[in-house]
């Protein structure tokens, strides 16, 4: 099994930065993409950002040039590094990635719990 947990969600005044952290554990025997995705209350839940294993970013349009991506395959961990954050990016913020387990080696799509990103006025 593979786990994904997110940390680094808070409060923050629009105009701040938050930087959110996803670890991946268990039995990995590969990690693929990985994403950010977020759902606001009464919305759908959206892709935010998604990085390929060789480093290959995309992003929303409504975060381009504001959040950026990044990962660590040696940490197995994913970054979201937002900045000129704005009332709109408040959300539920997940971690979603594309993983194999040493048991059975096949591809599979885990999701991480959530962690709240709340931007004030």
């Amino acid at each position: 099994q593979v786990q994904l947990v997110e940390s680094g969600g808070g409060l923050v005044q629009a105009g701040g930065s938050l930087r959110l952290s996803c670890a991946a554990s268990g039995s990995i025997f590969s990690l693929n993409n990985m994403n950010w995705y977020r759902q606001a209350p009464g919305k759908q839940r959206e892709l935010v950002a998604g990085i390929t294993v060789g480093g290959s970013t995309n992003y929303a349009d409504s975060v381009k040039g504001r959040f950026t991506i990044s990962r660590d395959n040696a940490k197995k961990s994913v970054y979201l590094q937002m900045s000129s954050l704005k009332l709109e990016d408040t959300a539920v913020y997940y971690c979603n990635a594309d993983a194999a387990d040493t048991r059975w080696r096949i591809l599979r799509n885990y999701w991480g719990q959530g962690t709240q990103v709340t931007v004030s006025s």
